[in-house]
């Protein structure tokens, strides 16, 4: 049962709807802002590819980990109390990031932003919740999750415009002020609320082991290609302790094991809890819902390949087609069009051919401009037709996430829904950290395989300067490319240095391609399985109709 301290009436309630969807705003910009600024930030801070995953996917992990444990602790402390919290802590991570001159430093502000965010998220929603009833309800959910696609939408384009007009320091500073005029608002529009519950105590244990879980894996994968899948083929220090390379095995495999291993224990515990009646970050009873346990693993595909292009395509765009990070964020805007002309169209299509066949359509327009993008991507594409097959892919994406929600919490009783929700926000951040790490090593893994290739067939390129330049150019995820582009003849590659930046170049397109079909593979089981979500709401009509 949710208490409210103070009534909520008339044009208030709306401002203070405002000031919830700006807080939400400010998080939901923050998780796609940085992709499109990350070759600056690669050249500015001298990131290797595993650090630029951390800096992409680090934020999503601290935040999936997180959310679960964050919305009970603002049921039972208070909902605005804990996003105002939220936005001081992501405000602060902002501020190192800011200031960061080092991968370590920016990482661990991103961290800091991951903990602001995981408060944020939930809260808002509850709130919502607490404070609008029957029709009014309706249209301020409306808005919150309109908020999320469109802010999802416009961060590209935000990042882009900000690093190139200003620096990329500026993505993170904005949030300064932003906060500030955000906490008097809350304070003065948002009531307070809780939700008396039966259950009772704080899940520690079921917090840490999900943070391990979700943290060793995302590890594995993002630093396999660099310290080894098997054989360890660098160092690994961690507190002044190292892991050499002539220990038995490499750190990845330890960590995937141990990762896997926390998440078994994890749920283990959850059930554990649940069966003593006492606060659980999780509860897995939802999971034997058909429709609901569908849906979250439609969601969770779908945000690994939907992230996973995000972190891929700037990448390409800057790089590979030399252009600067301005226009790349009006190229990856488009699917931003897409998905607003989908967006507002889906509740049409929903009432003709049901929400459930809404997703798949979404999901195979996305799986199908995916797949375009493996066969026109090149080093010398033009830019306007990546833009028309990301419009394509953005209606997908519109149709696809304005019903994938509601369908997901169909049959979850009303009284579960906020557990419910709450858990789908977490499946999807996850899928976005496991996107960016999976992605990315399939990226590097590609970059190292192709560009060596490419670099053969340059005349008069010596073996150690084709080694050399390679081996940086995997390592900087094609950052490499554009300084030579903007050198000339006046590199130290001299009169090759056109041949050299047209092989790197087309090294990075193939790559890029390899890369993008794995991403549209992870559409594609998502496209597939949402057949299993249509099918199992079409058993509960059934089940419903002869019930009634």
């Amino acid at each position: 049962m949710t208490s409210v301290k103070h009534g909520s009436k008339g044009k208030r309630r709306w401002i203070g709807l405002g000031m919830l969807a700006a807080s939400l705003s400010m998080i939901v910009l923050d998780g796609t802002i940085v992709g499109v600024a990350l070759p600056t930030l690669i050249s500015d801070l001298d990131l290797d590819v595993s650090e630029a995953q951390w800096v992409n996917g680090v934020y999503s992990v601290v935040f999936a980990a997180l959310l679960l444990t964050s919305g009970r602790l603002g049921d039972r402390f208070g909902r605005r109390r804990l996003l105002i919290a939220g936005i001081v802590v992501f405000v602060a991570g902002s501020v190192i990031a800011a200031f960061a001159t080092s991968a370590s430093t920016l990482i661990a502000a991103r961290v800091v932003q991951g903990v602001g965010g995981s408060l944020i998220l939930p809260t808002t929603l509850s709130s919502v919740n607490a404070t609008f009833r029957g029709r009014d309800r309706a249209i301020a959910f409306g808005v919150w999750g309109a908020v999320i696609s469109g802010m999802a939408a416009l961060g590209p384009l935000a990042g882009g415009w900000i690093t190139t007009t200003l620096t990329w320091q500026w993505i993170f500073i904005v949030n300064v002020p932003l906060g500030a005029i955000l906490i008097v608002g809350v304070l003065m529009t948002v009531d307070e609320s809780r939700e008396r519950s039966g259950a009772h105590g704080v899940d520690v244990v079921g917090l840490l082991l999900s943070v391990a879980g979700f943290g060793l894996l995302v590890f594995g994968l993002i630093e396999g290609q660099s310290l080894g899948w098997w054989a360890p083929a660098s160092p690994l220090t961690i507190l002044g302790w190292t892991w050499g390379t002539d220990a038995a095995v490499s750190a990845v495999p330890i960590a995937l094991v141990l990762g896997a291993a926390s998440l078994v224990f994890f749920a283990m515990w959850e059930q554990r809890r649940a069966r003593r009646n006492v606060s659980a970050i999780l509860d897995l009873s939802l999971f034997r819902v058909s429709a609901f346990r569908w849906g979250n693993l439609v969601a969770l595909c779908v945000a690994i390949g939907e992230f996973g292009l995000l972190f891929v395509l700037p990448l390409f765009i800057v790089n590979a087609l030399g252009v600067s990070t301005l226009h790349a964020g009006l190229a990856l805007a488009a699917m931003g069009l897409g998905a607003f002309v989908a967006g507002a169209e889906a509740r049409h299509i929903s009432a003709r051919f049901s929400a459930p066949t809404t997703v798949l359509i979404g999901l195979v327009l996305e799986t199908v401009a995916v797949s375009a993008l493996v066969f026109v991507v090149t080093a010398s594409m033009s830019l306007w037709l990546l833009a028309g097959v990301l419009v394509v892919y953005g209606l997908g994406l519109g149709l696809a996430s304005a019903q994938l929600t509601g369908t997901v919490l169909a049959d979850i009783p009303v009284e579960q829904s906020g557990q419910g929700s709450a858990t789908q926000s977490t499946v999807r951040q996850v899928g976005s950290a496991l996107g960016t790490a999976v992605i990315g090593t399939v990226l590097a893994a590609s970059l190292a395989g192709v560009i060596p290739v490419h670099l053969d067939a340059v005349e008069g390129l010596p073996s150690e300067q084709a080694a050399s330049i390679s081996d940086a150019t995997v390592s900087a995820a094609g950052g490499t490319i554009e300084p030579l582009r903007e050198q000339g003849t006046d590199s130290a590659f001299g009169s090759a240095a056109p041949d050299v930046v047209e092989a790197l170049s087309e090294g990075m397109a193939d790559a890029t391609r390899i890369s993008i079909a794995a991403a549209g593979g992870f559409l594609a089981l998502g496209a597939i399985g949402s057949t299993g979500l249509r099918a199992s709401s079409r058993r509960a009509r059934r089940v419903f109709r002869a019930a009634s």
